[in-house]
């Protein structure tokens, strides 16, 4: 039976069948989203925000259910009682370390634990918003478009913060300080600009833009209590490594993630403050990562206080959810697709054929979408011509992005 189960996990018929569901109820949930952006925003912003949550939730928890109940992935949790009691009750900005390939699913398990995963929002390059499906539920949920040029970006930074914090529930919105996914060839030009400027070089992260992260915090002030920082480690040592095809093909993985809290309100009000406190918590992130590459903990070199082990059950609604889902959108669209197949018409059986070529090329793209980094190239770039993190513009990575984050 086991054997059995694994060979179905690693079928790609099974794989075209997920994807064939995520991307059709994707098209329903943008054009659900699109009529209520027409005929109910305009007149009732907080019910147009309350049914979206509802709308986001369904369409990111069939991503969850993938690694929660498909491939049984374990994340283990390191927090306070002190701040897992505020998770999940109030708005955050979330800093969290951008260095594997699923950390966005990762973060977005443990968003769906705390019940927050509808309401996670990011900061996203401008052109993800063209994007069907995904990018078109991230533009409807409001997330915070970026355009690359700072002038520009302050501007919407601060008139897009203000829209979000005024959601009926709380809101976790990411900001991938870093700006691109930790690579060996991005981080040896980090090293090197760190060293050219006299900065402190980090060993697993690179040095973190400071500017999207200070221009922020003003309108954070008055209605987001807190900043969560999110360290999220998964051992070198693993048979299994952090991947979407690895998740979809059912194995488990192991994650490790340390959860802290810290009042907006300790945070420094001066920009140039702010943005030394942020260096400076990322040279930490650096130790409790080293220390949990050698030691297997976060805390044991690192100097951070520990934290107590959590482990978060996986909840049912994600996988009564994706199966809903599944039933609603691979009835109709098996049957025609049989119709057409075996009609004995040429022309027919080519469209059908065509049909699910277009899904298996779609699920090819979104698996090559979640390996690359969104701002790689221009993040490597930037580093190579010297110039500083603390003067980039905003460089988020909401689709690896990325969500109740």
């Amino acid at each position: 039976m086991a054997g059995f189960l694994s060979m179905l996990k690693q079928s790609t018929l099974v794989h075209l069948c997920f994807a064939i569901s995520f991307f059709t109820s994707g098209l329903i949930i943008n054009t659900v989203q699109c009529i209520l952006y027409v005929g109910l925003k305009p007149f009732n912003k907080h019910l147009y925000r309350t049914i979206g949550y509802y709308l986001c939730y369904s369409f990111y928890s069939q991503l969850v259910f993938l690694a929660d109940w498909w491939s049984d992935t374990k994340l283990n949790v390191y927090a306070s009682d002190e701040d897992m009691k505020y998770c999940g009750t109030e708005h955050v900005l979330l800093l969290m370390n951008h260095t594997y390939e699923i950390d966005w699913l990762l973060g977005w398990m443990f968003c769906e634990k705390v019940r927050v995963l509808g309401n996670c929002k990011a900061y996203a390059k401008k052109v993800i918003q063209y994007i069907p499906t995904i990018g078109w539920a991230w533009k409807f949920a409001e997330f915070v478009f970026l355009e690359r040029s700072f002038e520009k970006d302050r501007e919407i930074i601060g008139r897009q913060i203000n829209e979000i914090l005024d959601y009926p529930d709380p809101v976790w919105l990411l900001l991938n300080a870093e700006g691109t996914r930790f690579t060996e060839q991005k981080h040896e030009a980090s090293v090197k600009f760190a060293q050219e400027k006299g900065m402190v070089p980090l060993k697993h992260h690179l040095i973190p833009r400071t500017k999207g992260f200070t221009a922020s915090l003003p309108f954070l002030r008055e209605k987001c209590p807190a900043v969560l920082d999110i360290q999220l480690g998964i051992s070198k040592d693993s048979k299994v490594k952090p991947t979407i095809f690895n998740i979809l093909n059912g194995k488990q993985i192991e994650a490790h993630l340390c959860v802290r809290r810290f009042p907006t309100e300790t945070l420094p009000e001066r920009e140039e403050d702010a943005a030394v406190w942020l260096q400076e918590l990322f040279r930490e992130k650096d130790r409790m990562q080293d220390s949990f590459h050698r030691t297997g903990s976060f805390f044991t070199d690192s100097g951070v206080a520990e934290r107590p082990k959590l482990q978060l059950h996986r909840r049912p609604t994600t996988l009564v959810n994706t199966a809903f889902w599944v039933v609603a959108t691979l009835t109709p669209m098996l049957y025609y697709l049989v119709m057409l197949l075996f009609s004995g018409e040429i022309l027919y059986f080519s469209i059908g054929a065509g049909i699910l070529f277009a899904f298996y090329m779609l699920m090819v793209k979104a698996i090559g979408m979640s390996k690359i980094s969104k701002a790689s190239s221009y993040g490597a770039e930037k580093l190579k011509n010297g110039h500083s993190p603390t003067h980039e513009p905003v460089e988020p990575t909401a689709a690896e992005s990325s969500k109740d984050k």
